[in-house]
Formats: structure tokens, sequence, C-alpha cells
């Protein structure tokens, strides 16, 4: 299953968040993938503040159960001061709609 969402950084935030994410915490990655995520990749436009993700999945409820995880609830107080959050820090994503698709390499 393939997502894709976008979320939004604060102004002046972005070499912060890129920095964050690299590396991301270990025990991070290793719940992603404990969780069916086998592809995950951020974008940044550094002129809007924009990120776009796409993430590939093994399915959406061992995706949801991700944001259960303390690793994930940590990670979001971390990166919250630096972008559009909700209440509990998880942030404020808009899934994108898949409007083309090309598979594989000739």
């Amino acid at each position: 299953m393939r997502l894709a969402f976008r979320m939004q950084l604060f102004p002046g935030c972005e070499d912060e968040y890129i920095r964050r994410h690299n590396p991301i915490w270990p025990e991070l990655e290793a719940v992603l993938r404990e969780h069916g995520v086998y592809e995950y990749s951020i974008f940044l436009d550094r002129h809007s503040g924009d990120l776009f993700a796409y993430a590939e999945v093994a399915d959406a409820t061992r995706w949801e159960a991700i944001a259960q995880t303390d690793v994930c609830r940590r990670w979001w107080d971390f990166m919250a001061p630096l972008m559009a959050a909700n209440p509990d820090s998880s942030p404020v994503a808009t899934n994108l709609q898949e409007v083309f698709r090309m598979d594989g390499a000739e």
C-alpha cells in the first residue's frame, strides 16, 4: 500500500528539520520496520516549507498502530516545535490522492 501526505514546516526551521532526520533515531526506524514500513521518504520545498511524505507500507492497520508507540510519541514531541502540529504533537498531515503512477523499469 502506498501513502502520500503533506505537512508544513514553520519558516526558518528547514535546516533544523533536516538535521533531526540525519539520521532519525534508530529506535524509530526499528518501529517503522516492525510495523511494515518498507519505504519512507520525505521531500522538502524550501521555498514554501511544504513537506511531501511518501511511504510504502504492509497495511493501513499496522501503519496506524505506529502512532500508539512510545517512540513515535516522543518523536512527535521532538519535532512539534518545527512544524504545524495537532494538540497531541502529531504533525498536521493532509493525505494526498494519487493521480498518476508508472510502474517498473524498461
